[in-house]
């Protein structure tokens, strides 16, 4: 349960006589045992009688009699207002606001007291009575000390100002059966039966002294009774586990032995994180300690006794199978030992046995296909990999786009920068792992989302966090109960959770809202499920604990998925302590600060400013802006990564500006070594062995990690294709260059651009002939080789075990054959990649050839050269690339910026004609290249404007004219850009006269 440290749970200690065994650095305080009442208990039980009956009954009492009813008996204002104002009015008024102050404390009087005889949940809050409420708080819990619920309050008066009511009364979100445990439904209050379970904890620990501090021996029964909460410090399974079987993770030993076992309130325990106090539970053989019960006689007992008794005869072992304890293995609950959302089975897919097999054999393929040397870290992170690479496309794009309208021929851009080393490893592992398709869905499903409770004048609910589950779904995990949700959504298996099928998100449209949840990230994976945890809804700081290496690379791949990922609009991520090299990723959203003096003093002024922000635009909070009208630059997350472990001085000041940061928009993740740190909410460990603990949270992930050599390997990808970079040498050339002579004839020819053949080749026999050609094509648009795994990610997007990828090998190597030396036309290079011999050839190959040769090659010495080869050339383009391509296949040259090279290429090359023709006043000529490149590039600006010159210098008017007119057509809506209004504006003037004639 999300909770922060006071100091009277960190200074909680536990009776244990268990070894001492090094704990987490995550672990939480020691509960306190049940102490007998002593006579201060019942003196400030008295006191807190009398003060309660004078504030109750004594106060009204002595306003009846001394002042009476100070309110006039008609209503008159006029005569009111024209009486003169009298000693007798003040007193009056001041009876009249003593009055109210009595009934507000009074009622908290009341809410107080129902909570503590109920024993259920956390009082109600009386609205406008802070202090009032403490104080009627702290009144009720001492009068109730010496009852069997008083531990069921507050802490004690010692501590009264010590915590804010919000403080105490921060609710969480209640997690039903199977549910992540992530946030958890704060603990309910003591059983009646406390103070029989300390004299039971006593009688335990007096017979464990007698036996020289040893417990009965491993095979007898215990059991333990889950300790009420002492001030904000509840028991967990975590801690029990801890106590009497020396590791924290044997917790699920204790869920196993207890699941679906009625207790004595009637409920069941069903969440490892959701237990009640004065639940039993019943231990593992070899646990140990003071607190704990053996089987008690089921006659002649207490009540706390024969509960225990009657507990007994329940589970696995009153049939004669009972679990012996001592190891750590778990029970046969399998993967309900770890709480997931429910998983809704895809009604295409096999049954659930043959689905876990297959996916058990696809995690064993990719285990073993690590030897190919492929970072793992961004293979087993699809949405970080899919960011990254879709950020890493657009700026190549960019830095093409750019260098390509900067100058015709021989410059930088047009060929991007192959990678070598760590970076070519990191980029096939980006395209091994990168799940883009994902990525939409989630996008979508979150902006409809956000769209329909738009239209219905709903707000968005406070949302923790999202499960991506192992068949597609989409679980919402909410703060608190919100209603239905919109179709298609529906609920989960509880209130607080909304869950969206695969199925339904595939059928979502692109809607104009703002992103509902950009603070989303993700942080590892339980069972096939990936949690996104959502930063900016936590009430407060998240801590991470753990080695510094460890914890750099979380933080490093969270700020890289946070920077890159596609379900957000604008935001803001500000790094200290490290990442001043990740920048490059996004330098549009993240930011550096040196020290964490800058950070606070930047956060204090942002939090006022939009505290100021909200109130003036009448929202509660970021999330009731972001479902009014689409406004994508405001109501931005600011994210803050923390990784300097912050001093205590500075820790409070974090932990005062995060108090309100949930509702503005803000979250913190903050670093700190020994996992103690001041107003932390939510608290966090990452283990050398990459696992994610949260123990009161309820979780245990592989954590999602981006070690410093792959971080670096990422930057370096990122760097050589920044747009701004001066260029490193001369121009770039095409990866691969054909011999164009007559000698060069090669044996495999594949037109690529426009339909796709293949010449030299026979047509592969049966249904295998689409994924050979696929894959084939794969190869030609990446001469410098393609790995292996990139290959069959790119034929097998779900996934492929090694025996069918190395089948289809196999099968591409039997049909391109060898060459006349009989060397196989597919070979492998050094570094284990999959390259193709000189002797196959695409026409793409042959295009780029040309063009390199005729304006960096022989052409440029040779007038007569360059207008042959680049006539050749353009005598290739039949139409886009691939054009025929069969649906649902190519998917992945969305990776690839081929589509945005090829017009460019053909825009670059119809330019250069139509200028060789242009100088000889050949502008019948000129037109017809230009028009040849416009068929297959006919957005590229720079063309128009050539076609435009060509056609002013034949003279015809009229045909300048049409020309205008077909070009506002094609431009639409949006007009005309202004540099070809400029250009029309020069060589025909009167060309807007036309246009307002249509008009």
């Amino acid at each position: 349960m999300a909770r922060r440290r006071s100091s009277s749970s960190s200074s909680s200690t536990g009776n244990t006589t268990a070894p001492a065994t090094p704990a987490p650095r995550n672990r939480t305080p020691q509960p306190v045992r049940i102490r007998r009442r002593s006579f201060g208990d019942f003196v400030k039980a008295f006191f807190a009688f009398v003060a309660l009956a004078v504030l109750v009954v004594g106060v009204p009492g002595a306003l009846a009699m001394a002042v009476g009813w100070p309110l006039p008996h008609e209503f008159k204002p006029m005569e009111w207002l024209q009486q003169p104002i009298t000693t007798g009015t003040f007193l009056h008024i001041l009876t009249v606001i003593v009055w109210l102050a009595w009934a507000q404390f009074t009622a908290c009087v009341l809410v107080e007291i129902k909570a503590a005889v109920s024993g259920v949940g956390v009082p109600g809050r009386v609205p406008g009575a802070g202090p009032s409420q403490i104080l009627a708080r702290q009144l009720v819990a001492a009068l109730l000390l010496v009852g069997a619920t008083a531990a069921s309050l507050t802490p004690g008066l010692s501590q009264i100002g010590q915590h804010s009511l919000d403080g105490n009364q921060r609710g969480t979100v209640a997690a039903a059966q199977q549910t992540p445990g992530l946030f958890a439904q704060q603990q309910e209050q003591a059983a009646s039966t406390a103070a029989a379970l300390a004299e039971q904890a006593s009688q335990a620990a007096s017979h464990a002294d007698a036996q020289g501090g040893s417990t009965a021996k491993s095979d007898d029964t215990k059991y333990y009774r889950i300790q009420p909460p002492e001030g904000r410090h509840h028991d967990s399974l975590w801690e029990i586990a801890e106590r009497h079987l020396g590791d924290g993770r044997r917790y699920k030993e204790i869920f196993e032995l207890n699941k679906d076992r009625v207790q004595p309130d009637g409920s069941k325990l069903s969440e490892a994180s959701l237990i009640r106090p004065g639940w039993i539970m019943e231990m593992p053989g070899d646990a140990r300690g003071g607190d704990l019960v053996e089987m008690p006689q089921a006659a002649g007992g207490s009540a706390a006794q024969q509960q225990i008794h009657d507990y007994g005869q329940t589970g696995d072992h009153a049939q004669g199978d009972h679990a012996q304890g001592g190891g750590h293995q778990q029970g046969s609950g399998g993967a309900s030992q770890v709480s997931l959302p429910e998983q809704r089975p895809a009604p295409d897919q096999q049954p659930s046995g043959q689905q876990h097999q297959q996916h058990q054999q696809h995690a064993t393929a990719a285990t073993e296909e690590s030897s190919f040397g492929l970072p793992q870290a961004l293979i087993g992170a699809p949405l970080l990999a899919a960011g990254l690479l879709g950020a890493l496309g657009r700026r190549r794009r960019q830095a093409l786009w750019q260098s390509a309208f900067g100058a015709v021929g021989g410059r930088r851009g047009m060929e991007p920068p192959t990678p070598t080393g760590d970076a070519a490893d990191a980029q096939d592992a980006l395209l091994v792992g990168a799940d883009p398709e994902g990525v939409r869905l989630l996008d979508r499903s979150l902006r409809g989302l956000a769209a329909s409770l738009g239209a219905e004048s709903r707000p968005l609910p406070t949302a923790y966090a999202a499960w991506l589950g192992g068949n597609g779904d989409l679980h919402l995990q909410l703060a608190q109960p919100s209603g239905n949700p919109p179709a298609p959504w529906q609920l989960g298996q509880d209130q607080t959770f909304w869950m969206l099928a695969r199925t339904d998100a595939e059928r979502y449209e692109d809607v104009d809202a703002a992103a509902p949840y950009p603070g989303l990230v993700s942080l590892g994976t339980m069972d096939d499920s990936r949690l996104l945890l959502n930063l900016e809804s936590v009430p407060g700081l998240v801590s991470l604990s753990g080695s510094e290496a460890d914890r750099a690379a979380v933080f490093a791949s969270v700020a890289a998925e946070l920077a890159t990922n596609g379900w957000s609009d604008r935001m803001t991520i500000t790094l200290v302590g490290f990442g001043e090299d990740l920048t490059p990723l996004a330098p549009n959203r993240l930011r550096h600060l040196d020290t964490i003096d800058d950070l606070i003093e930047t956060m204090d002024a942002e939090t006022r400013q939009r505290r100021g922000a909200l109130g003036a635009a009448g929202h509660d909070s970021v999330l009731t802006g972001r479902t009014g009208p689409a406004q994508h630059t405001r109501w931005a997350p600011h994210l803050v990564l923390l990784a300097a472990e912050p001093s205590a001085d500075d820790a409070m000041k974090l932990a005062e500006l995060a108090a309100d940061a949930s509702r503005l928009g803000i979250g913190y993740l903050v670093g700190t070594e020994s996992g103690d740190l001041p107003g932390a909410a939510w608290e966090m460990e990452v283990t050398g062995e990459g696992k994610l603990l949260a123990p009161l949270l309820g979780l245990e992930l592989d954590a999602q990690l981006l070690p410093v050599p792959l971080q670096r390997a990422v930057v370096e990808l990122f760097v050589e294709s920044d747009p701004e970079r001066e260029p490193q040498g001369p121009a770039t050339a095409p990866p691969f260059l054909v011999d164009i002579s007559e000698q060069g004839r090669p044996a495999v020819y594949a037109r690529l651009v426009g339909p796709y053949e293949i010449i030299g080749l026979d047509t592969p026999d049966g249904d295998r002939s689409a994924l050979l050609h696929e894959a084939l094509a794969l190869l030609l648009l990446h001469r410098e080789g393609v790995h292996p795994r990139v290959l069959s990610s790119a034929l097998w997007p779900r996934g492929v075990t090694d025996d069918v990828r190395e089948a289809l090998l196999d099968r591409l190597r039997a049909w391109l054959g060898t060459d006349p030396d009989g060397s196989p036309r597919l070979r492998t290079d050094s570094t284990g990649r999959l390259t193709l011999a000189k002797s196959v050839v695409s026409d793409l190959d042959v295009l780029r050839s040309l063009y390199h040769e005729a304006t960096q090659g022989r052409g440029v010495d040779s007038r007569v050269v360059r207008g042959r080869l680049l006539t050749d050339a353009l005598v290739l383009v039949r139409g886009p690339l691939l054009a025929d391509r069969p649906e649902g296949r190519y998917r992945w040259l969305t990776h690839e910026i081929i589509d945005a090279q090829l017009p460019l290429l053909v825009a670059d090359i119809g330019l250069a004609l139509s200028e060789f023709h242009l100088v000889k006043d050949r502008a019948e000529k000129a037109i017809e290249a230009l028009n040849a490149a416009l068929n297959s590039a006919p957005g590229d600006e720079r063309l128009w404007h050539e076609l435009l010159r060509a056609t002013h210098s034949t003279g015809d008017t009229a045909r300048l004219q049409a020309l205008a007119a077909d070009l506002i057509t094609r431009s639409g809506a949006r007009g005309l850009p202004p540099r070809t209004e400029a250009l029309l504006d020069e060589l025909l003037p009167t060309w807007r006269d036309g246009v307002a004639a249509v008009g």
